[in-house]
C-alpha cells in the first residue's frame, strides 16, 4: 500500500499504537514519492501549546503577539515541495483544527498576524496512536477535518499481532547495535528466544529495539542469554532471578490468553514506567512514547488509579 500510495499527492492517515513504526512509514512515503530530495518535516502536535502550535505550523509576522520579535516561517512553508508529517494529530486543539482544515481545502496558509495567503505544495501525512473516528464520535475532533485526513489510511498493527516479525526484527536490531558499539554480532540463546517470543511487547517495536540494545551491551558470552535482557521483558525488576525454562514454557502457553487483556497490559506498562521514573508523569509519558496529556487521560480512566500515590 505504501508503494502504491507514495507517488500520489493524496493525504495519508497512519494509525497505530506507539512504537509500531508510523514514522518509518511516513519516511517511506516520502522516499518513494518521486521527490525524496525535497524537505521532510515532522511536527509533534502534542509537544506544543495551542498558540505555539499555530505559530509552528503556519508561522507568524513580527509583532503578531507578545514575544514575536521577528517573522517566523511556519512548517507548512518550510516543507513546500516536500512532505509534512503531523504526529499525534489527535492532540490538536479545536481552533487549530479549523485553521488546518482551511489549509487543506485551499492549499495555502496565512501567517499569524497576516491576511495574505501563501500557496504551499505539501504532501501531508498525519499520524496518531488514537482512533480519529472515535475522537469524532466523542466530540473531540472535527468530522470534516477527519474526512480530509482520512483520504488514504494505513493501519500499523501492534507487534503482538504479528509474532512472525519479532525474531526478524530482533536479529536486525542485534546486528545494528553490535556494529554501532563495535561488538561481535551474537545470536539469541534459546532461553532468550523463548522470552522474546513470549513477551507481549506493549511498547511494540520501540520496546523491542530497547531490549535488544540492552542485550548487546550486557552480553559477555558467545550468545545473548535471557539474563542479559532487561528486567521488564522478563516480567520482573532487574536483579531478580531469571525464570526457569519450565516457567518460560508455562508463560508461553498462557500468552495467547494474556494478550487478549489489552487494558491490563497497558495498565501494567504505565505502572512500570511510573515506578521507573519515581512517579514523574512527564518522564513516564516519554518512556512510553505518548504525550503527558494522553498518559493523564489513561490514568484518569483507570479504576485502580490513585493520584495521591503519584
Amino acid at each position: 500500500m505504501v508503494e502504491q500510495v507514495a507517488a500520489t499527492r493524496a493525504t495519508v492517515l497512519i494509525e497505530g499504537e506507539s512504537g509500531t513504526g508510523k514514522e518509518l512509514v511516513a519516511h517511506a512515503l516520502h522516499d518513494l514519492s518521486g521527490r525524496p530530495a525535497e524537505k521532510f518535516v515532522i511536527v509533534n502536535c502534542a509537544a506544543l501549546s495551542p498558540q505555539l502550535l499555530e505559530s509552528e505550523l503556519f508561522g507568524h509576522e513580527k509583532g503578531a503577539f507578545t514575544g514575536a520579535s521577528q517573522r517566523r516561517i511556519g512548517r507548512f512553508e518550510q516543507a513546500h515541495g516536500g512532505t509534512l508529517v503531523l504526529d499525534e494529530i489527535g492532540e490538536i486543539d479545536p481552533a487549530t483544527q479549523v485553521k488546518l482544515l482551511r489549509v487543506l481545502s485551499e492549499r495555502s496558509v496565512e501567517r499569524v498576524g497576516s491576511n495574505t495567503p501563501i500557496e504551499v505544495d505539501v504532501r501531508l501525512v498525519a499520524a496518531t496512536n488514537k482512533s480519529l473516528r472515535q475522537l469524532v464520535a466523542d466530540g473531540e475532533f472535527r468530522e470534516d477535518l477527519f474526512f480530509r485526513l482520512n483520504v488514504l489510511k494505513i493501519d500499523m498493527p501492534p507487534l503482538r499481532s504479528r509474532p512472525e516479525d519479532i525474531v526478524l526484527l530482533a536479529n536486525a536490531f542485534l546486528t545494528e547495535f553490535a556494529e554501532e558499539n563495535s561488538r561481535p554480532i551474537k545470536p539469541l540463546a534459546d532461553d532468550a528466544l523463548a522470552v522474546v517470543r513470549n513477551y507481549p511487547w506493549p511498547g511494540n517495536v520501540r520496546e523491542l529495539r530497547t531490549a535488544m540494545e540492552h542485550g548487546v551491551i550486557l552480553s559477555n558470552t558467545d550468545q545473548i542469554e535471557a539474563r542479559h535482557l532487561p528486567g521488564f521483558v522478563l516480567g520482573q525488576e532487574n536483579g531478580f532471578p531469571i525464570p526457569s525454562d519450565e516457567q518460560i514454557g508455562v508463560e508461553k502457553n498462557l500468552a495467547p490468553h494474556a494478550e487478549l487483556n489489552l487494558h491490563a497490559l497497558e495498565s501494567d506498562a504505565i505502572q512500570r514506567a511510573l515506578r521507573q521514573t519515581d512517579g514523574n508523569k512527564t518522564k513516564a509519558a516519554s518512556l512510553l512514547g505518548i504525550s503527558r496529556r494522553t498518559l493523564q487521560r489513561k490514568l484518569s480512566e483507570s479504576p485502580s488509579h490513585d493520584s495521591k500515590t503519584l
